[in-house]
């Protein structure tokens, strides 16, 4: 069962710090970090008595992957890799490069991927096969946005934050063109700034 998309902020809701590149709050501060501590207590439950291996997608779920690691009670270690389906656009391309590959062998690890954003989900799903071909005890995903209008192949997620509209969104760790990464919010842009 798919949660509903989730609304904008009203006006009323947004930040004042609010950068003059973004046009609207979509999912707040508050409603991350309380999402945060809510995946990482399930997390925790499912996989007690165990360690995983948390595999960070480089360099969107790194805001995610550090605010996750520090919730979770469990052991975890964490690598990262980089795959590129975008280069500078605003959608996937759905060519994959892997740009970064893991520093360590996943054999028999039970391994956590964990993403900021899934849109088409085709890079999630190449992704996934790859790691499994390595051979882990079991791979799951957890995804902090995910857009249900623009899913082209549909991935199995573990553990899910928000399903939100099919808009470009950036902050918390999600960029256009490498800008606005560290915003603690996650914004859509004002039309203007990616047009021109």
């Amino acid at each position: 069962m798919t949660a509903p998309l989730l609304p904008m902020e009203s006006e009323a809701e947004q930040p004042a710090d609010l950068h003059r590149d973004v046009e609207a709050v979509l999912v707040s501060q508050q409603q991350i970090a309380e999402k945060v501590a809510e995946l990482a207590a399930k997390i925790d439950a499912d996989y007690a008595g165990r360690e995983i291996v948390l595999v960070g997608v480089l360099k969107g779920a790194v805001m995610v992957m550090a605010d996750l690691a520090r919730a979770l009670t469990i052991p975890v270690s964490m690598e990262f890799m980089a795959v590129s389906s975008y280069g500078s656009a605003t959608s996937s391309s759905g060519v994959v490069r892997i740009l970064k590959d893991l520093d360590r062998d996943i054999a028999d690890c039970h391994v956590l991927v964990v993403e900021d954003i899934i849109d088409s989900g085709l890079t999630l799903s190449w992704l996934l096969r790859n790691l499994r071909a390595r051979h882990p005890a079991s791979v799951e995903v957890v995804a902090m946005l995910r857009k249900p209008e623009a899913a082209q192949v549909q991935v199995p997620v573990a553990y899910m934050g928000f399903d939100i509209p099919s808009v470009f969104v950036v902050g918390y760790g999600l960029d256009y063109a490498q800008r606005y990464r560290g915003l603690p919010y996650v914004g859509t842009l004002r039309p203007e700034v990616y047009s021109t």
